[in-house]
């Protein structure tokens, strides 16, 4: 298949991580070129037999790269799992089997926190998991600050090694639904510590609009040292999502002109 219109690749492992995240390993000859260094860009799952959004685009769900193996010839993707298991990637990642065929295109562009500041700030939920843990994978051995995470329950906490100046916070959310308001509860009751800091934080739309008030308007924050992104919105499909993702954006560009 012509790479314009995807990668043609295949499962070669799928297991639960957790209960409520679950690996899939992908494989196969059209992986050939796909870059080194991707970790924590994004990749699109491309489902040409499921219902269209435009009748010139197939659907397509929006995935980290969590690790690519060159030698291997391995992609490793990990799905969040939800209670509703309606989901167009999540039940696919369910059933996903050795052998299964997938599309994808990418990857795209990755954002990396900004470790040049005094101090470091990082935050996810479970969807955001698989790009915070390659930003924790790649901070500096003298990094300070604090990482927040919001799982679905205790048994989904990561193994990951932090750096001696780094505190990790737990939150569980059962049923996350965009309504709770703990992960920014947590982080508006953080330490705000002395000099510059860089914030890297992905979650629920709602969760991310108090975040950037929060950030951008109670603490004057750089914007320049803000990575702050939704990575879905309660009730809605991603295509749905992002519409409205841009019209938000167009909102902000317009408050900043007129301010």
């Amino acid at each position: 298949m012509a790479q314009a219109e995807g990668r043609a690749l295949q499962v070669l492992k799928a297991w639960n991580l957790t209960p409520n995240m679950r690996r899939v390993v992908l494989g196969g000859d059209d992986l050939h070129g796909f870059p080194e260094g991707s970790e924590s860009g994004y990749i699109k799952l491309i489902f040409p037999d499921a219902p269209r959004p435009r009748p010139d685009r197939p659907a397509m769900r929006t995935f980290t790269v969590r690790a690519f193996d060159r030698a291997e010839n391995q992609l490793t993707v990990d799905f969040a799992l939800h209670d509703d298991t309606g989901g167009l990637a999540a039940a696919w990642a369910k059933k996903a089997k050795l052998g299964d065929d997938i599309l994808i295109s990418g990857p795209g562009k990755i954002k990396w926190i900004d470790t040049s500041s005094d101090w470091l700030l990082l935050a996810g939920d479970m969807t955001a998991l698989p790009a915070l843990l390659c930003n924790l994978e790649a901070l500096p051995s003298d990094a300070t600050g604090d990482v927040v995470m919001e799982l679905t329950s205790s048994e989904d906490a990561p193994e990951v090694s932090l750096p001696e100046g780094m505190t990790l916070h737990l939150i569980i959310n059962p049923h996350p639904d965009g309504t709770s308001t703990t992960f920014v509860d947590k982080i508006r009751s953080l330490t705000w510590h002395d000099g510059a800091v860089s914030v890297w934080a992905a979650c629920e739309f709602k969760s991310m609009q108090q975040l950037r008030t929060y950030f951008r308007n109670e603490r004057g924050m750089d914007r320049t040292k803000i990575y702050l992104s939704s990575y879905w919105k309660a009730g809605v499909a991603e295509d749905e999502h992002k519409k409205i993702k841009g019209q938000d954006a167009a909102r902000q560009q317009e408050l900043e002109a007129a301010g």
